[in-house]
């Protein structure tokens, strides 16, 4: 069955936690049945729960152990549960007081990196958007989970903190799909200044842009929008969530993915040439 989480390294902690359950069942003599008997659950909790199908709550850890008379175990299970809750971030919680805070909030992150390493499937990466785009793209986000509107002023917020690409010994290294440059964010002049403005940032000395060509074989699928930071960290970017992997195995993962796409990407002249085609196809 396919993990119910998106990062191997949650899906790892998640599935630590959950082989602890089964092993305290286990030494404990206890079938799966007896243990939701004596939590006053269903079987099937017992059984979704140390497959690492659902993910257990505090409570879920402490019932267990009563259950298997085992409390000794129960800090280090909520230790280790609270750890893998801190991995998973959702959205809404980020955003509840606005887009603006979100976006300001990530600013010593950004001038502390010297390296960006950022990949993007989905959309043009906010170090490199226009007002009009930023703005278009923040007003859908803030509509599709209902946050509080300051749209205006986030735009304005991801814009400025952008000055980074031409400030200090930042460096940046930006993959596209070509499918981000085809994909119309607010209106066509909103998506032809914002391909125009990417033309012209790819001539900055501190700025390297590469286009994954569509239509061509690959041995690398395409995968969810990240970035990494230095060897730091990497913020994978879904729909529900920002995940922060920070396990060097795991950024070592990404950094390997990242190089397989960049053998797959076209720079230069070719690039500015797939940008152009896409600017000429919004007429």
């Amino acid at each position: 069955m396919q993990s119910p989480y998106p990062s191997s390294a949650l899906d790892a902690a998640r599935r630590a936690i959950a082989e602890q359950l089964r092993e305290i069942r286990r030494d404990s003599g206890l079938t799966g049945r007896e243990v939701a008997a004596r939590a006053g659950w269903l079987p099937s909790k017992v059984s979704r729960l140390q497959s690492a199908t659902t993910p257990p709550s505090d409570e879920d850890i402490r019932a267990w152990c009563r259950a298997c008379d085992a409390e000794d175990r129960i800090p280090d299970l909520l230790a280790a549960n609270r750890t893998a809750d801190s991995m998973y971030l959702e959205w809404r919680r980020v955003q509840r007081t606005g887009l603006r805070r979100l976006q300001e909030s990530r600013i010593p992150l950004y001038e502390r990196t010297q390296q960006f390493r950022v990949y993007s499937s989905t959309v043009i990466p906010g170090f490199l958007q226009t007002y009009e785009y930023a703005a278009s793209l923040l007003g859908s986000i803030a509509r599709v989970h209902g946050t509080p509107d300051d749209v205006a002023d986030a735009a304005a917020a991801r814009v400025e903190r952008s000055h980074i690409i031409r400030e200090g010994v930042h460096r940046f290294a930006i993959l596209l799909e070509e499918s981000v440059l085809r994909h119309v964010v607010g209106d066509p002049a909103t998506m032809a200044g914002q391909l125009g403005y990417l033309l012209s940032v790819m001539a900055l000395p501190s700025v390297s842009v590469g286009i994954v060509p569509a239509g061509r074989p690959r041995d690398m699928w395409t995968l969810e929008t990240f970035t990494i930071f230095d060897e730091e960290r990497v913020h994978v970017e879904l729909l529900t969530a920002a995940i922060t992997v920070t396990t060097p195995g795991e950024i070592s993962q990404y950094a390997h993915a990242f190089e397989e796409m960049v053998s797959l990407a076209v720079y230069g002249a070719r690039a500015r040439s797939l940008i152009s085609a896409s600017i000429d196809s919004l007429d």
